[in-house]
């Protein structure tokens, strides 16, 4: 048969008409007939849900404590004012103790990625006793509770001397962020091809170089998540920091929200307006670190 009687007969009139495929002729919920459809609807659902306690948080920032004591809440301020926030920024030496979460989580930050680095490299690329003894004895801190944790810790800073210091609170908090952060780049560190490091090698370059201008840079996905989720850590601890830190003038930003609640009365104006400036910082790193997140977690699933 010739190739031209077989188009002829398999022609667009008399091709068999293609099958649609059963999954997207399916009704999904809420009446719409495609899948993918009802999944964008699901997700907005549930991003609206997670959103309304912020947003009406920061409604609540704005309005009188005399309207937010209302029986009657209401979402959007009938009248708004800016009173809480110079309040919340004034009382309490809350600047200061913004400053100082500043620095806490600043610091906790990079003494973990750095730390975090140099240790994921040396399972990911070399070999020694007890290596992989080493790395699931990191796993297993990972099943301890940081609560069960805090009176080792408290005898430890005093051993060290570094009690009621703020770098103390940072030693701590890199400790507690370091197991995760050496397991998640590990495979990042893993899955860069060995030739490229040998390639380095050839032209004269040392282990650190080979870590800080190729595997890093080819991982900088990983360490965007262990950065964000690290001062995500830092900047919200609070049963830590409450228990290390006894001077004034060293609390953090969690104690200073505390400080709004008091025995008898809450200034709830005041601290709804701490709470969003307070929120702030979080949400700037996770803007700027959102490309980098999503690929990071997206390829830590993968690996």
């Amino acid at each position: 048969m010739s190739v031209a009687f077989k188009d002829e007969l398999l022609s667009p009139s008399t091709r068999p008409p293609r099958r649609r495929r059963v999954r997207d002729s399916q009704p999904g919920l809420f009446g719409i007939r495609t899948w993918k459809k009802t999944r964008l609807v699901t997700a907005c659902i549930f991003g609206a849900i997670s959103v309304f306690p912020l947003l009406y948080m920061i409604s609540l920032s704005f309005q009188p404590t005399g309207d937010i004591l209302t029986s009657h809440p209401v979402l959007v301020p009938t009248r708004p004012t800016v009173i809480n926030y110079v309040q919340a920024w004034s009382e309490n030496s809350f600047g200061r103790y913004f400053l100082n979460s500043m620095e806490v989580a600043l610091g906790t930050v990079l003494i973990t990625v750095v730390v975090s680095s140099l240790a994921a490299f040396a399972f990911a690329r070399y070999s020694f006793r007890f290596k992989e003894i080493i790395f699931y004895a990191f796993l297993a801190a990972l099943a301890v509770p940081s609560v069960e944790l805090i009176i080792p810790q408290y005898l430890l800073v005093l051993k060290l001397h570094l009690t009621d210091s703020l770098f103390g609170l940072i030693l701590i908090y890199a400790s507690e962020n370091l197991p995760f952060s050496i397991f998640l780049l590990r495979g990042f560190f893993e899955a860069v091809p060995k030739e490229l490091e040998e390639s380095f090698r050839l032209d004269g370059a040392r282990t650190l170089r080979v870590l800080t201008r190729l595997i890093a840079p080819l991982s900088i996905p990983a360490l965007a998540v262990v950065a964000m989720f690290t001062f995500n850590f830092a900047w919200e601890e609070f049963v830590i920091a409450l228990t290390l830190i006894n001077s004034p003038t060293h609390r953090t930003l969690p104690i200073a929200l505390n400080f709004f609640i008091g025995e008898h009365t809450t200034q709830w104006g005041p601290l709804f307006a701490a709470s969003v400036i307070a929120t702030i910082p979080s949400l700037v790193v996770f803007l700027i670190s959102q490309r980098s997140f999503q690929r990071g977690v997206s390829l830590g699933g993968i690996r």
